[in-house]
């Protein structure tokens, strides 16, 4: 994973020189006094940056993502960095503003607050885009297709086919999640867990029935040859977009989608997703 990472990087820092599209100084830079004997135009005044995300987070030289435990899009390798697409393209966009990255993992449920309070700079997770989330934050342009899949035993997997024959069982889901809205639509019976990867557990277990959980992760966490072999998804549930969320009026949306279309047409975010398994999912900009 380290060797693939480091090539990664590599292969990035060689095609996104795209710290241009911030339109702002990178923080810690010192400007170049004027001589002394050269007057300060009449006209000029100071740039009021108050009300610029974008100025504050270079101002202060960190990006800080939040996160869940979320393979493939976050998660940590054996030395307890924070890998995965999501993580590898956020530290390209923090490169791309002049800053470093900073990964907080938070409270799904709270992630709104996290960013009003200037906790977290961003929401970057695998964030599904409905209609609650954009009422909440500033989102940037779609970058991934998801969907919400119900995960069950594999040797029970025969009897879950439909919506249908889903009624009656007990369900796990990560709080305030686009899994938990869907169940809530169906009106199914469901146990609220902190993360996704804690409704995975209740059902490995045993002590829930099945889980809902983003397409994503099911294709990387569960099956064979992944943590949990006997487990298997069946019943889509929905289709969906990925985005990435920022306070509401911040000027770090447009630099992100600018960041975002730079790096596609660059070849570096189909780089990133392929080497993760998610490249099929990923929307052309």
């Amino acid at each position: 994973m380290k060797q693939r990472l480091l090539a990664l990087a590599l292969t990035l820092g060689l095609t996104l020189s795209l710290a241009a599209c911030s339109g702002g100084q990178q923080g810690g830079a010192t400007p170049t006094p004027a001589p002394a004997d050269t007057p300060a135009p009449a006209t000029a005044a100071p740039q009021d940056t108050s009300e610029s995300d974008l100025a504050y987070v270079q101002d202060k030289g960190t990006l800080v993502v939040g996160i869940t435990d979320f393979a493939p899009m976050d998660y940590r390798d054996d030395t307890g960095a924070w890998i995965g697409f999501d993580a590898d393209m956020a530290r390209l966009f923090a490169q791309s503003l002049g800053v470093e990255v900073e990964f907080i993992e938070i409270t799904w449920s709270m992630k709104a607050m996290e960013l009003e309070t200037k906790a977290i700079d961003v929401v970057w997770n695998g964030m599904t885009l409905d209609d609650e989330v954009k009422s909440l934050m500033d989102t940037s342009n779609p970058y991934c297709r998801n969907g919400q899949v119900v995960v069950v035993p594999a040797e029970k997997a025969a009897d879950y086919q439909t919506v249908e024959s889903l009624s009656g069982l007990n369900f796990a889901v990560e709080n305030e999640s686009a899994g938990a809205k869907q169940l809530s639509a169906l009106n199914l019976n469901f146990t609220a867990k902190l993360t996704q990867a804690d409704a995975l557990l209740e059902v490995a277990s045993g002590a829930s029935d099945a889980c809902v959980i983003d397409l994503l992760m099911a294709g990387a966490m569960i099956g064979e040859g992944t943590s949990y072999p006997d487990l298997t998804y069946t019943v889509q549930l929905n289709s969906e977009e990925y985005g990435v969320g920022f306070r509401k009026g911040s000027d770090l949306v447009e630099a992100f989608n600018t960041f975002w279309k730079d790096a596609y047409d660059a070849g570096t975010v189909m780089d990133a997703a392929t080497a993760y398994g998610v490249h099929e999912s990923i929307i052309e900009q």
